[in-house]
Order: structure tokens, then sequence, then C-alpha cells
């Protein structure tokens, strides 16, 4: 990763996405501190360098990826991102959001953008945050039911409390922009 890229991410990050403060989490712990990267990855220039340093992270794998997705809300703006950036540099990779819920009409898909990626592929999923890795773990059933191969799990803020080991024991690794630990020091 681009060290440059890479500390400017972190300071904004620490600016806008970053609150200390007592947080009820998704997993439903209480948390001293909250990183909403969200406020990051919709900020132009957040939503620039996640794509790039993602990006950077998808072309070191050791068979090409063909799609980036994840699971809505907290991926979109990163999906979305890394798609722009990647055709910005010569590597196109079409996005796809997993749905919550299967679309209750029309195709009933949970996975949308299906029609840009060839079928069976190898994708990276995205996630803003990870704290349990529980949102994940849908995530790659879902994908891995409609056919894709999971290459590769990124997320922009690990929190160290169990993620990495949750999709360790379901057989993948997790990849982060900055654990909690990195971000903090």
């Amino acid at each position: 990763m681009t060290m440059d890229n890479r500390q400017r991410l972190k300071e904004i990050i620490l600016e806008k996405s970053y609150r200390k403060g007592t947080f009820t989490l998704t997993s439903g712990k209480t948390s001293d501190f909250y990183v909403d990267v969200k406020q990051t990855s919709l900020s132009a220039e957040g939503s620039y360098l996640c794509g790039k340093l993602i990006l950077e992270l998808m072309l070191q794998a050791d068979e090409p990826i063909l799609a980036v997705g994840g699971m809505t809300l907290g991926a979109d703006p990163l999906v979305t991102a890394v798609s722009v950036v990647s055709h910005l540099e010569g590597h196109p990779v079409p996005a796809f959001i997993v749905r919550k819920e299967a679309k209750g009409h029309g195709t009933e898909n949970y996975i949308e953008g299906l029609s840009n990626m060839p079928a069976g592929c190898r994708v990276t999923l995205l996630e803003d945050v990870v704290t349990t890795g529980g949102t994940l773990v849908k995530v790659i059933d879902r994908v891995e039911a409609a056919g894709f191969t999971v290459a590769q799990i990124v997320t922009v803020v690990e929190r160290q409390e169990g993620g990495v080991e949750v999709l360790a024991k379901a057989g993948y690794k997790l990849e982060a922009l900055f654990t909690r630990e990195q971000l903090l020091r």
C-alpha cells in the first residue's frame, strides 16, 4: 500500500469517522468507541483512497478477481469506489451489492449487479468495519450460493474483537486496511 495514501486515509478516518463515547454495535456489544467509515467512504477524497488501497490489495491476489461486492449499506460506497478506481486505472472490476433481504419483486435476487459478473468468478468481499464477522458470514453464504468463489475479504477497519477468528474458522482470511491498534496509535 502506498504509505502516503494510507496515512492520508487514516487521517480522514480519525477526523470524520472515529468517535469516543458509549455505543451499541451491530453485534449488540457495547463499545467505548465507534468508527462510522461511511463518513469517510462517502467523502470524495476518502472514497478515492479507500478504492485505491483496496484495489491495490485485490491486484496482489494470486489469481484474477473479477468482481467486488458486499452487504448493503456499509459496503455500498466502498464497492463503488473500487469499481470506479479500477476503471480509471485500466483494471476494470464490476461491483455488486448483496441485499439484506431478497428482492420482493422482479428477479427476487439477493445480489444486484449479476449481469456484470462472469458466471462463477472469483470475488472480493468488502465490509466497512468488522467486529464479530457475523455480517460477512451471511454475505459469504449468499455469494457462494449464487455460484461465485470468495477469493478475498477486505475491511477498512478491523476492531480486533473476534472477526478475524470467526472468518478463519470458516476458512477465510480477513485483510484490513487498518486494525484498531494501527488506527489509534
